[in-house]
């Protein structure tokens, strides 16, 4: 029985860790949001910069909202995303202050650039971090305030 238990574990830890998490923990964050910052100038749209990391349960939330929420569909039209990992907030964080995003206020925390690399806004509050707690239309609407300029 013991054997038994053991193996189930064991086989439920590789898989957790088999399967990716939203962000690339091995990224290189600062040519990710050159790349994207190319692409939104050829799209004439803004970039937005989600901080976070995998053992988060709000960026796992959010990235959910991202691909099948209420917001997946205004993301997509509005911004080009790119995730950057600060592990346990001792990644990016330069990244995070250069755009003015306040991570010790929890993640996930945003930046939103213009095409040209501009800051427009910036989380300094924590508007995210309880996003298991704000649920799908919360989500929509931050987002939809954001694209807005606001």
């Amino acid at each position: 029985m013991r054997k038994t238990l053991a193996v189930m574990l064991l086989a439920a830890a590789s898989v957790a860790m088999a399967s990716p998490g939203p962000y690339d923990e091995t990224a290189d964050a600062k040519a990710e949001i050159a790349t994207a910052l190319a692409q939104a100038q050829r799209a004439k749209l803004a970039v937005l910069v989600v901080f976070g990391a995998n053992w988060c349960g709000d960026c796992k939330v959010l990235d959910m909202a991202f691909k099948s929420g209420t917001a997946a569909a205004l993301i997509a039209q509005n911004f080009r995303v790119v995730k950057v990992d600060v592990g346990r907030f001792t990644k990016n964080t330069d990244v995070a202050e250069a755009y003015g995003v306040v991570l010790k206020k929890g993640i996930p925390a945003v930046a939103v650039l213009s095409a040209e690399g501009e800051p427009l806004y910036a989380t300094k509050a924590g508007e995210l971090s309880n996003a298991r707690q704000m649920g799908d239309q919360a989500i929509y609407d931050f987002f939809a305030k954001v694209a807005k300029g606001g």
